[in-house]
């Protein structure tokens, strides 16, 4: 069962209980938990998804949002949860998204951990300065970054909206309108015959859950962008 404690979460939520059982503990590098009912408080169990939702600490948006961004801060949600990491174990990670994304997302992330799917790590852009190459270049799975689509700064990306996700960056390339490759190590996964951890195939738990929610892949454009996916199907 997905346990999700609302602060700030609507009642649309519930919808997304899905059985997670079986799943081993964090390793040391995950998040202990605090007491319960504390902004600290991160499990209860270690076998499901356990999110919690809140308003958006001002220090958890950081740079990825200032004045005349599309949606408000107060539009946007805290997402804490847990999720299959690269080395086998559960750990604790952090979205920022649209209000309305968080039940939809909250489906796509629980089946992804009842899946073992790995994502390496999932930090806020606020821990990027809201650097998108950056956050690239570290294979962080992040959504809300209010700013111009990388290599198309003529272009507002779909995720100062907060209902757009990108997955596993590293394995998961993106290719700009120039054919350029970020981050420039994922050059190596633009083969996509390779069966590599993390890396996103039609038909496997994340793309099918995605697709489920009615939001579309990137990895079906040309160039492709293999992390990226969106409520709307586009990146701007």
């Amino acid at each position: 069962m997905i346990k999700i404690r609302p602060r700030t979460v609507v009642a649309a939520l519930a919808l997304c209980a899905l059985s997670l059982c079986g799943l081993p503990g964090p390793d040391a590098e995950a998040r202990p938990p605090g007491p319960a009912g504390t902004p600290g408080h991160a499990f209860d169990t270690l076998d499901a998804l356990d999110a919690v939702v809140t308003d958006v600490p001002q220090a958890k948006l950081g740079l990825s949002w200032h004045p005349g961004c599309p949606v408000p801060a107060s539009g946007l949600r805290l997402v804490q949860l847990n999720h299959w990491g690269f080395d086998g174990q559960v750990h604790r990670g952090e979205l920022v998204v649209r209000d309305r994304a968080v039940a939809p997302l909250l489906q796509v992330f629980g089946q992804a951990l009842q899946a073992r799917f790995p994502i390496r790590q999932m930090r806020v852009m606020a821990e990027f300065n809201g650097n998108d190459e950056a956050a690239m270049a570290a294979d962080n799975t992040s959504a809300f970054n209010c700013r111009q689509v990388t290599g198309d700064p003529s272009e507002v990306s779909q995720h100062s909206y907060g209902d757009a996700v990108d997955i596993n960056t590293l394995e998961n390339p993106y290719v700009d309108v120039n054919e350029k490759v970020y981050p420039p190590a994922g050059a190596a996964f633009l083969d996509r015959s390779r069966q590599e951890k993390g890396m996103i195939h039609r038909g496997d738990a994340i793309s099918t859950a995605m697709r489920a929610i009615g939001w579309s892949w990137g990895g079906r454009w040309s160039p492709p962008d293999y992390q990226h996916f969106s409520a709307n199907g586009r990146s701007a």
